[in-house]
């Protein structure tokens, strides 16, 4: 009880100490193939050396290619770091800072999905202040001197939104993912290259894609301010999802329907930048971290059972995405606008052969998993505190597929 009030004190409290951290303000560039402007982008920005930094999936693809030969074509100096695992390390992370280090970085262009993209984010803090231990930036805010190494990103995925959000995990000394938030993070410019996700496997596109709708949503749920053009752009984000994940599920080689979804991801970057996610993420990570799910098939289960708990508490921002998305009339209520958008998403799981009901839930976990759906919801502003009661009672809803 004495955690729940706690939880209910500072429910409002992350979403004001968001709007205080600086927020990346990169330009975006976007296309099939857009990652060979990139180094006419680095000329521009004044860069002379250029650290490259991505994962050996992405590299044994080849996908870094046209990178490397528009930096050759620019005449700028590069060197490739591609030892980012799924789970980066404060190992890697220091190997990634020595080399940025020793090539004398004065850029690093990140190309990979959310583990390169966070790790780059550490590593130009490092970087930037090479005498001083990558731990430091590994608490739960790393306050930069300055601001980080400018930084190119380009996300091989379309969905975590990482290419310019300030927060990034990576494991510390303890072997414990560190949720950090990057304070002085210089994202500069943004690629969203459409050629990166065209041949990507239908499962990982399905709940990358699900996984940036979430974002969108719950930033529009989530309890803090939030300017017109943040709400647009959350809205933007889940209309383009229902749009375009159909059209990717009957044609995956789509390119106008990838590059919608890359864009997808990116407002939904900006949601969890500016509006914080809420229980559909604190849900997801416990139960994925539990049972081993991937993060968006996770977020798909957790998705309709959370968002119909909350509807009475958002009916204005349900209904008004409702009919930004074209599912409402004008003559609408704003119960049944909201009851048609909770339609449509759960149209969309099931087009996406989302199973149901969460089978892997036991309720002989509940009790651990309700103690880390409460630590993690603290980090986000949702519009109410749920007790402990209530999320066992979601949890049900999540096995059942209610």
């Amino acid at each position: 009880m004495a955690f729940y009030r706690f939880r209910r004190m500072i429910r409002k409290l992350p979403g004001k100490v968001i709007h205080a951290v600086p927020i990346p303000d990169p330009v975006v560039t976007e296309g099939f193939g857009a990652r060979e402007k990139i180094g006419s982008i680095c000329k521009e920005m004044g860069c002379r050396s250029v650290l490259l930094v991505t994962d050996k999936t992405v590299f044994g693809l080849g996908f870094h290619e046209k990178i490397t030969a528009s930096l050759e074509k620019s005449g700028i100096a590069y060197t490739i770091f591609s030892d980012i695992a799924s789970e980066p390390t404060v190992d890697i992370i220091r190997a990634g800072k020595k080399a940025a280090v020793a090539c004398g970085a004065d850029c690093v262009v990140a190309l990979g999905g959310g583990s390169v993209l966070d790790s780059s984010k550490i590593i130009a803090a490092g970087a930037r202040t090479p005498k001083r231990s990558v731990t430091r930036y590994l608490h739960k805010f790393a306050l930069v001197p300055g601001k980080t190494l400018p930084l190119v990103t380009v996300p091989s995925t379309a969905g975590t939104g990482a290419e310019f959000t300030v927060g990034a995990v990576v494991k510390n000394d303890r072997g414990v993912k560190a949720c950090t938030v990057v304070v002085g993070l210089d994202v500069e410019h943004v690629v969203l290259d459409s050629e990166l996700t065209v041949n990507a496997p239908l499962d990982v596109t399905v709940w990358c894609g699900i996984d940036a709708l979430s974002h969108g949503l719950e930033g529009l749920m989530a309890d803090t301010e939030s300017g017109e053009e943040n709400v647009r752009e959350s809205r933007e984000c889940v209309k383009l999802a229902l749009e375009n994940l159909p059209v990717l599920l009957e044609d995956p080689h789509n390119v106008g329907a990838r590059q919608a979804m890359s864009r997808a991801a990116h407002f939904g970057g900006n949601a969890i930048n500016r509006q914080l996610a809420g229980y559909v993420h604190a849900f997801a990570h416990s139960i994925g971290a539990l049972y081993h799910i991937p993060h968006g098939k996770a977020i798909a289960w957790c998705l309709i059972p959370v968002t119909r708990f909350q509807k009475k508490l958002c009916l204005p921002a349900l209904a008004g995405l409702a009919a930004y998305c074209g599912l409402a009339a004008e003559t609408d209520g704003e119960d049944d606008a909201a009851d048609k958008l909770i339609a449509a998403l759960g149209k969309l799981l099931e087009e996406c052969g989302l199973e149901k009901g969460c089978a892997a839930l036991k309720e002989e976990d509940y009790d651990k998993l309700v103690g880390m759906i409460d630590a993690d919801s603290i980090n986000y502003s949702p519009p109410k505190t749920l007790t402990d009661e209530e999320i066992r009672a979601l949890l049900d809803a999540i096995k059942k597929g209610d």
